[in-house]
């Protein structure tokens, strides 16, 4: 069975000022997959700050939509690429939603401010629609689910889609640390507040595109290979594919 993992994420535009941002943060870009620097006034002073990004480094700037898998043996790239683009294009109009920074867990995420429907919608759609792809869990992999403290909702989720934390129990984030000391919170969350308001100000975030990464193998990084724009019935679809 082959190693690589293949995930469903909400990645905003490489171009735009809130990718930058949170790619800046983490210290790596998903779309080229090299490591970038962090900007000088949130890592001074914290000298551990590469070890508190590398969780997220990992995965890339993104919001989850279709936790990480495995293809299923009869299952490829192609075909994921393509049912990527149905149902992109499925949807009459991209969620729209006010971000805020906010702790999740003691890792600072940024969050809807309201969740609206319309993104509960999209990433119930993407659970359901890529699952036929999915290989199941290996014993280790349930286990090491396991031991996050699931409550039984959380666990039937685990066993029949793979991840805990889908449809009642999924909460949009995009990741900017890892878990935090208590007694760094305050001071990292303040920072990484000011520093978003400064990329965006007030404008909304647009989830305008759904993305197809991949990771080759434990360990590495994951990396853009597709984006299809959403709820747009006539476009073009941008191939990020290895170069």
């Amino acid at each position: 069975m082959s190693k690589a993992r293949y995930a469903v994420y909400f990645v905003p535009a490489a171009e735009t000022e809130l990718y930058r941002f949170g790619s800046s943060v983490i210290g790596y870009d998903c779309y080229r997959a090299v490591n970038i620097p962090c900007p000088p006034e949130l890592v001074s002073g914290i000298p551990a700050w590469d070890e508190l990004t590398r969780e997220p480094r990992t995965y890339g700037f993104h919001a989850t939509l279709k936790a990480p898998f495995r293809l299923m043996p009869d299952a490829c790239e192609r075909d994921l690429c393509a049912t990527l683009d149905r149902l992109a294009a499925g949807f009459d109009g991209a969620p729209i939603f006010q971000p805020r920074v906010d702790l999740i867990d003691r890792f600072v995420a940024i969050v809807p401010d309201h969740m609206p429907l319309a993104l509960s919608d999209l990433a119930d759609a993407c659970v359901k629609t890529f699952e036929p792809f999915r290989a199941s869990l290996s014993e280790r992999e349930r286990e090491r689910r396991l031991a996050a403290g699931l409550d039984p909702a959380q666990i039937a989720n685990l066993d029949q889609w793979g991840y805990p934390y889908v449809f009642r129990d999924f909460r949009f984030h995009m990741t900017l640390t890892g878990r935090l000391p208590p007694e760094q919170a305050d001071d990292l969350m303040a920072r990484l507040r000011r520093l978003l308001d400064q990329a965006i100000g007030a404008r909304p975030i647009v989830v305008d595109r759904l993305a197809l990464l991949r990771q080759g193998a434990p360990g590495e990084t994951f990396e853009v290979m597709r984006v299809a724009p959403v709820g747009i019935a006539v476009r073009e679809v941008e191939d990020q594919s290895p170069r």
